[in-house]
């Protein structure tokens, strides 16, 4: 699976003018699954986000978690994160997920981030959807499994 972290100060997001989720102080995470990636990827990934160190701490550093201040998450879907730009300009997706894996994969990251204590509201799976964050440093990691 692979991860767009991004520390934010406040992120949302709408479906057709409706807002189907936000956070706060804490992170906007952009998830896709690859082809092959099955549950354990998705813990594997929730556990690598639930602990990353990308918040400060009282000397400054990034060393703290978003366990560790309290924040929040707002996870969305997307698969453009698969991207293959390799042979021309046209992104290929052939190495994402099908959508119905994709789905499952990404509720269960969402769970298993929650289940790690991390407060979580979605997006909505598959939806055109309108993000906007106020990412904080900027900090941005990409992670992959």
């Amino acid at each position: 699976m692979r991860a767009l972290v991004q520390r934010v100060s406040e992120a949302q997001v709408k479906v057709a003018g409706e807002r189907v989720g936000q956070t706060g102080p804490g992170l906007l995470v952009l998830v896709c699954a690859m082809q092959g990636d099955d549950e354990r990827a998705a813990d594997a990934l929730a556990a690598k986000v639930a602990k990353l160190r990308i918040f400060r701490d009282t000397e400054g550093r990034m060393n703290r978690s978003v366990l560790d201040v309290g924040g929040s998450a707002l996870v969305i879907s997307q698969f453009t994160l698969a991207a293959d730009t390799s042979r021309g300009t046209r992104p290929g997706f052939s190495t994402a997920a099908p959508p119905d894996v994709a789905q499952n994969l990404y509720e269960r990251f969402a769970l298993s981030l929650k289940t790690a204590g991390v407060p979580v509201e979605t997006g909505r799976f598959g939806a055109d959807m309108q993000v906007s964050l106020v990412n904080d440093g900027p900090v941005t990691i990409w992670l992959e499994t």
